[in-house]
């Protein structure tokens, strides 16, 4: 019996990874496979490069702890086609099969490697149009004249400073005056800093 590892990933802490634990225990039983572990990063978005979890994976699949590795779908396992590439080479390089639930994908045939090396691509295309659609959204509300990212700060910067400056806390400061103590440090450094540039 073939030993299998399971890889689920979900992207917020609302979304539920047993969903793809379900199903993913599901396939192994119907190919006969044994899972020896499942791995599971929450929270973690694909375009993230660290996903603690995954990296468990790779390190056990080099140490031969399975010869089988499980995903939900493609996306779930790779932030770009040239890292789910890099996964899924390395796999093949260790004598793991890849199969892909969503897909219905394996690697363990020519077929099932040219048609990752596709899709994967086409994956890659619509996170790549999506992201110049946002980006050429920002260039239209620019151009229109709309504000982008967050309003400047409307506080008494000169009260800020020189509250700080007169020995109140950070806490004390950013109480008194509704803002963040890291907000108190920043305005703090960039009076210094203009008084040095005056001075020089």
């Amino acid at each position: 019996m073939k030993k299998a590892a399971i890889y689920a990933r979900v992207s917020t802490p609302e979304q539920h990874v047993e969903t793809q634990l379900y199903d993913l225990r599901k396939l192994a039983a119907q190919r006969g496979f044994e899972v020896s572990r499942e791995y599971c990063d929450r929270g973690i978005s694909g375009s993230k490069a660290k996903r603690p979890s995954l990296d468990a994976m790779m390190a056990d699949a080099r140490r031969g702890e399975f010869s089988v590795v499980l995903v939900a779908a493609f996306d779930r396992i790779a932030r770009s086609t040239k890292n789910f590439l890099e996964i899924v080479d390395e796999l093949h390089a260790l004598n793991i099969e890849f199969i892909s639930g969503r897909e219905c994908i394996d690697t363990s045939g020519p077929m099932g490697r040219m048609f990752i090396t596709m899709v994967g691509s086409i994956a890659e295309l619509e996170r790549s149009l999506i992201v110049e659609r946002i980006r050429a959204g920002m260039r239209r509300a620019r151009l229109e004249g709309q504000r982008l990212g967050r309003a400047p700060l409307n506080v008494d910067r000169a009260a800020i400073v020189r509250d700080r400056l007169s020995g109140m806390s950070l806490t004390q400061v950013a109480k008194r005056h509704r803002v963040s103590r890291a907000t108190v440090v920043r305005l703090v450094k960039e009076a210094n800093q203009r008084e040095m540039t005056i001075a020089a």
